[in-house]
């Protein structure tokens, strides 16, 4: 996508905010509905979640090569899975972990500073300093908050970039759903507080806003307890991924066609309501992009992908805490994968 020239650019990533829902709740969000045309609709990367989007608008490269490749990845070198949001210690190092140069770093190389605005509780996190690093954290802890400290960026600067993060859609969907009265809360001041900014743009300052991921609302009688069949977890090691995107590591050593016969276990049992495949499959199709030698062990040795409205977990794990979630992300679908990239300001159409 080519954009004009700009003195100050400034990128809204509304967390959670799929075109679907945009477009569902126009009533709502009437600004940013009435620049959501056919053309400012884009696919957001696979999985849908939000430690891969993120990695890959902060790099401008697919997970296979930033190597984010789920919300919950094998980090093999350990033989454990971890969170790629909260998990982060010092035996997963962000700088070395998320592989590639962010853009911030290479806005730095030609001397354009960057600077990033969200809550102060990402502040120095491992996700913030594996994807943002080469920027300056600003935190402010509301919508309007963000808005009005990238004001004083662009005023007290001659040029730069600055990325705005707003969390509070993918929170509210998570805990009430994205169809809930609190959502749509957060999407009225979202349209509210982009309109406004927007207004006040002078015409050398571009904005872009657009998401990591769409959401879906998945009632807990859709929710479906994949290792009460034994085949489904025969010779798994590690379940990583998120609950709509599963992600299963093998036990090593079981040989070649160990993810074949797991593979086809799953297609026996939930083919009519997932995609699933192995992990050369997967590859093959493009759906993680190119992937580098050191990010291919991360990729589960089979990949459940929900296509219908149910959310998959374990049973056994020591913490059914996700299974309060309503609002789902993760797979493939059109609700989960298209996203909004709204364009106003210099960057306006």
């Amino acid at each position: 996508m080519a954009l004009p020239p700009a003195q100050h650019a400034v990128v809204v990533l509304a967390d959670g905010l799929g075109a679907a829902a945009i477009r569902s709740r126009t009533g709502h969000a009437r600004f940013l509905s009435a620049r959501l045309g056919k053309n400012d609709v884009i696919d957001g990367v696979f999985p849908a979640t939000t430690a891969a989007g993120l990695a890959t608008l902060c790099t401008g490269v697919e997970p296979g090569k930033h190597g984010l490749v789920a919300y919950r990845v094998l980090d093999a070198a350990n033989d454990r899975v971890v969170n790629q949001l909260n998990g982060w210690d010092a035996d997963m190092d962000p700088a070395t972990w998320q592989r590639v140069r962010t853009v911030f770093e290479r806005a730095a190389d030609v001397a354009v500073p960057s600077f990033s605005i969200g809550p102060v509780r990402y502040k120095g996190s491992g996700l913030t300093e594996a994807v943002l690093r080469g920027s300056e954290y600003l935190d402010a802890e509301t919508i309007g908050g963000r808005f009005d400290t990238a004001r004083r960026v662009i005023a007290s600067t001659p040029g730069a970039l600055v990325y705005l993060y707003v969390p509070e859609l993918d929170m509210a969907a998570h805990a009430r759903g994205w169809q809930s009265d609190r959502w749509l809360a957060e999407l009225e001041t979202l349209d509210a507080e982009t309109s406004l900014f927007a207004a006040s743009l002078a015409p050398s300052t571009g904005l872009l806003l657009t998401a990591d991921h769409g959401v879906l609302d998945v009632p807990s009688t859709k929710h479906v307890l994949f290792d009460t069949v034994p085949e489904l977890v025969d010779g798994v090691r590690h379940v990583g991924g998120d609950p709509r995107c599963l992600q299963l590591y093998l036990e090593p050593g079981l040989g070649g066609s160990a993810a074949d016969v797991l593979a086809e276990a799953w297609r026996q049992v939930e083919g009519e309501r997932a995609w699933i495949l192995t992990r050369g499959e997967a590859v093959e199709a493009g759906l993680f992009g190119d992937v580098d030698p050191a990010v291919l062990p991360r990729i589960g040795d089979v990949i459940v992908a929900a296509r219908r409205l149910v959310a998959y977990y374990d049973s056994r794990d020591r913490s059914q805490a996700g299974r309060t979630m309503i609002g789902q992300h993760g797979a493939l679908t059109d609700e989960e994968m298209r996203i909004p990239l709204i364009r106003a300001g210099a960057y306006g159409r």
